[in-house]
């Protein structure tokens, strides 16, 4: 097993919690309350900004943010299903860091640092360092995107590509900038929700420089994520004409309840930011503890239609290898 390897530009990042006992100690846990895996620790490092970690409820094991990042026991438990690779990545490399499954558009891995590392992440194995060298050179991927005149959409992921200063993320969307056929650019990132103070007034004026129109998909699972810091920040990112969505993960113990999706759907919608997705999770060695069945995930979605209007409820999805598109889970 690999962790995401890191690279120089993430000093660029606020200081992370990454020793598991001091933030036992932090939250006034025991190591009976809340046993931590050494193997799993060794394996995925625990990492998380202190803007999240200021949001965990001290003396409280079961903490839904504390779970999503915290190692636990359950993952050394090896589960029929749940593999390295869950969702065909390695098979769809075309170039070093850029990925190809659906028609039209491409993924970028632009950097393989991390603000944060969710213990449920279906890259938690990937090779980062078979694809990216150390100063992230990312000719090869742009010289691919120039030359195939089909992509119109390329997605900017990772790691995460906020955790990029504003002169490389700027130096990138130059490059973007400059090929004719592509129309959209999109960033999946979780900066904006586990370290807002992250977005900075350069890093900001980077996106609306952005001559294509600029969407920004934002990851938080549950709604004590979304403090009023977050909220700020979102707006304005807003204010600068990028679109906001959200893609959330269903996760045990963590948000797989209707009033916990429906506080987290209306405080997104509060902060300037349209729920997209609702991922049943991907089968990744070592989260199989987060698993929710698919019966109950549907049942869920079908509850939460009841509680709100059509454009606040997420479309549940699963993304399959090899699939031509995410597969919708219920109509």
């Amino acid at each position: 097993m690999r962790a995401p390897c890191q690279t120089p530009l993430q000093q660029n990042l606020p200081s992370a919690t990454g020793d598991y006992q001091q933030l036992r100690q932090r939250l006034a846990l025991s190591e009976l309350e809340l046993p931590a895996s050494g193997p799993a620790q060794g394996q995925f490092a625990l990492k998380a900004p202190p803007a999240f970690v200021d949001r965990i409820k001290p003396g409280d094991a079961d903490d839904p943010l504390l779970r999503q990042i915290w190692p636990a026991p359950e993952e050394e438990i090896e589960a029929c299903g749940f593999v390295t690779d869950p969702v065909g990545d390695n098979a769809a490399i075309t170039a070093p860091g850029l990925l190809q499954k659906y028609q039209g558009r491409a993924l970028l891995i632009a950097t393989s640092a991390c603000a944060i590392h969710c213990r449920y992440c279906f890259r938690r194995h990937f090779p980062y360092g078979d694809h990216l060298t150390l100063d992230e050179d990312w000719a090869p991927a742009l010289r691919e995107i120039t030359e195939d005149t089909s992509l119109n959409e390329i997605i900017l992921s990772g790691g995460d590509p906020l955790t990029l200063s504003a002169r490389r993320l700027q130096q990138l969307l130059d490059h973007l900038a400059a090929i004719p056929h592509l129309q959209r650019l999109r960033i999946h990132s979780r900066v904006p929700v586990v370290s807002p103070e992250r977005i900075t007034p350069d890093l900001e004026t980077v996106l609306k420089s952005h001559p294509r129109p600029t969407v920004l998909v934002i990851h938080a699972n549950h709604p004590a994520e979304l403090d009023e810091a977050v909220h700020d920040t979102l707006w304005r990112l807003r204010r600068q004409g990028v679109t906001l969505l959200n893609q959330a993960v269903l996760l045990r113990g963590v948000n797989d309840c209707v009033e916990t999706l429906q506080r987290l759907n209306e405080r997104l919608f509060s902060c300037g930011v349209l729920p997209y997705y609702l991922h049943q999770l991907d089968p990744v060695a070592g989260a199989a503890h987060f698993a929710v069945d698919k019966a109950r995930a549907c049942a869920l979605i079908k509850s939460l239609r009841e509680h709100l209007p059509g454009y606040l409820v997420p479309r549940l999805v699963q993304e399959l290898p090899g699939a031509a598109a995410k597969l919708p889970l219920i109509d």
